[in-house]
């Protein structure tokens, strides 16, 4: 479960997240933490949040972010605001550590995912680049779907194809929660 100062890590790509104010600390109104991305960090793929806002400040180094197709680059003390519905994406392209404030509000079960998805790269139960198989891709995308979208493809086909998947998925042991990662 997450707690302020509850630092997590992804080993294979290097972010850390640690936890400043919780759903809980804010009554579900946000989600506050910190984060860094080491040097030549990977473009993620390009996702939305359907019911949530992000804000971002750069503490450290720069991020590179792709908001609607549009690279933006922030340095230290800049700040962006990822409306709900916008479909982006942000990675250190740079050669320096970057960090960041990083806000989401409201916080729903954000926290839970990135415990989730963190607890999978650091118990090597992904592929080799940190990313989830496309069973546990299934499982993930239907339990945080108020709080993660992929950006393709639609949204109409990723229902469909990941409730196809979701029997394989539980048949091979995947699961959507998994408790040692929050509590």
């Amino acid at each position: 479960m997450a707690y302020k100062g509850k630092i997590i890590r992804n080993p294979k790509t290097g972010q850390t997240i640690e936890f400043v104010t919780t759903a809980e600390d804010s009554d579900g109104a946000f989600l506050e933490m910190v984060t860094s991305y080491a040097p030549h960090s990977k473009e993620p793929v390009a996702h939305y949040h359907p019911l949530q806002h992000e804000y971002f400040t750069v503490l450290e180094g720069a991020l590179t972010i792709k908001k609607n197709g549009k690279i933006i680059t922030l340095t230290r003390g800049m700040s962006i605001e990822i409306p709900k519905n916008t479909t982006h994406s942000m990675w250190n392209n740079g050669s320096a550590k970057t960090v960041l404030k990083w806000k989401v509000a409201p916080a729903l079960s954000t926290e839970f995912f990135f415990e989730t998805t963190m607890g999978l790269v650091s118990d090597n139960k992904t592929k080799a680049d940190g990313n989830p198989c496309l069973l546990q891709v299934a499982l993930l995308a239907k339990k945080y779907s108020k709080e993660f979208r992929l950006f393709k493809p639609s949204y109409a086909i990723q229902r469909i194809v990941f409730a196809l998947l979701t029997p394989f998925a539980l048949l091979a042991g995947k699961r959507a929660v998994y408790k040692k990662y929050i509590n």
